[in-house]
């Protein structure tokens, strides 16, 4: 290998950590937004999705979601929201099961996506979590590649 391979392939890196650690830091303070929204123990969430139906087109798939799921359970969802935003948050940031936070950032933006909250912003938050998903970031920079040396046969620090 050349030198100017090494340098582009270390730049690569350099800048899927960086980007790693702004979306852990996205997640965090969306996540403490949450907690202090009480989004676990009162109805905020509830009053966001009524308010979220005023704006869809009636025939929707959003509509249809945030009637028969969303609305119904939105104390369980604002707990998987809240919680999986501070996991999310703390294992990309600490390069800690980074796979596995990547995982539920997928799951959560994906709800986001078919609740109506879908436009072009979202998309490079999923293009960021597909590669952090692909490449072992937590091995690189992280918390990972010491737990996986440690404990070998555990996919979740792969």
């Amino acid at each position: 290998m050349n030198i100017s391979f090494l340098s582009f392939k270390n730049l690569g890196i350099t800048i899927l950590i960086s980007f790693r650690t702004l979306f852990a830091f996205f997640w965090l303070a969306a996540g403490i937004n949450k907690l202090n929204s009480e989004w676990m123990t009162s109805n905020v969430l509830e009053e966001v999705f009524l308010q979220r139906l005023t704006e869809l087109p009636p025939d929707s798939f959003a509509v249809l979601y945030l009637n028969n799921f969303a609305i119904p359970f939105y104390q369980l969802i604002g707990w998987i929201v809240t919680l999986g935003e501070l996991y999310s948050a703390i294992g990309l940031l600490i390069g800690l099961t980074t796979r596995c936070s990547a995982a539920v950032s997928l799951f959560i933006l994906f709800n986001f996506a078919i609740g109506g909250y879908y436009d072009a912003s979202l998309l490079p938050f999923f293009i960021l979590v597909f590669l952090f998903l692909w490449y072992p970031t937590g091995h690189w920079f992280g918390m990972d590649s010491y737990m996986n040396k440690k404990y070998p046969d555990q996919a979740i620090f792969k």
